[in-house]
């Protein structure tokens, strides 16, 4: 086969995972589905299993990146243990009822469900409005971070993508 097109595809893949990552789309995955799609399709000579597992551990780490924020961001804006599981699940859930909406739809979702569930969360711990808002906001700036984090994990697998495309 060709070079051209795994080639292609790689670059497809990489491009598209990082326009997906932002969104709130599983944008690392389709970057790892690539890599593992040129590898198959050159026959492996220039992508092996450690190549391989280090795109998947790029990717997980994403993943766990992005719960985590969200989660520890509300508890540093002052808000509970409650809170910072209100962010997670309201980002969730708010990402999932956002997808109906094209393009910005879950992204939207998931930072007013991330604001809304610290601060509901917060608010039936405290009763304090002021608190719950503080928390609410520091979910979004967890989101937000999460994001930046995970478009800098999918630059990284990008590179790694090319110098794989390079050496093959």
């Amino acid at each position: 086969m060709s070079h051209a097109l795994p080639a292609l595809l790689l670059a497809v893949c990489s491009v598209l995972g990082l326009v997906l990552v932002p969104l709130g789309l599983p944008g690392l995955w389709v970057m790892v589905a690539g890599v593992v799609g040129y590898g198959w399709l050159t026959d492996f000579r220039s992508v092996g299993v450690a190549m391989i597992a280090l795109v998947l551990g790029l990717a997980f780490l994403g993943e766990g990146i992005e719960a985590w924020l969200g989660f520890r961001f509300a508890r540093t804006f002052g808000g509970s243990r409650r809170s910072a599981w209100g962010a997670l699940v309201g980002g969730i859930v708010g990402a999932a009822m956002g997808v109906p909406v094209p393009i910005v739809g879950s992204v939207v979702g998931a930072f007013l469900g991330s604001f809304a569930g610290a601060a509901v969360f917060e608010y039936s711990l405290s009763r304090a409005p002021e608190t719950a808002v503080r928390a609410g906001w520091g979910a979004v700036v967890g989101r937000a971070t999460a994001a930046a984090a995970k478009i800098a994990l999918g630059v990284v697998i990008a590179v790694i993508a090319v110098l794989a495309a390079r050496r093959g």
